[in-house]
């Protein structure tokens, strides 16, 4: 599923520069805790989570993952668009929380990783 795609069907903002449009997200991890995003390989994944900090885009581009979903409404500041915008890492945000992102995404087609 396209980005794009991806964003519209749960409502989203993308945040950073649009999205390549060749970029397909099969699969989708949810979690607030970085360490244990960490633990596993990721291939066309987006990353769900509500932590709204520096912390999720640096684990995101040490994970290769290139999409990024920021749940429940959380602020998202300059500085975080603008590292992943230099990590080449596609950010959106979402009023929606992580369970019902989860459930959105995997009712149209999205994998979970495990």
């Amino acid at each position: 599923m396209q980005v794009e795609e991806i964003a519209n069907i749960i409502d989203a903002k993308v945040l950073t520069d649009q999205p390549d449009q060749a970029l397909e997200v099969e699969y989708a991890f949810s979690s607030d805790l970085m360490s244990d995003v960490l633990t596993r390989y990721y291939q066309d994944t987006v990353l769900i989570t509500g932590l709204a900090n520096m912390q999720a885009i640096r684990t995101a581009e040490m994970s290769d993952i290139q999409v990024l979903i920021i749940a429940r409404g959380k602020k998202v500041d300059t500085e975080m668009i603008a590292l992943a915008e230099e990590s080449d890492i596609v950010l959106l945000s979402c009023e929606y929380s992580v369970f019902r992102i989860s459930g959105i995404l995997h009712e149209n087609g999205i994998k979970a990783i495990f």
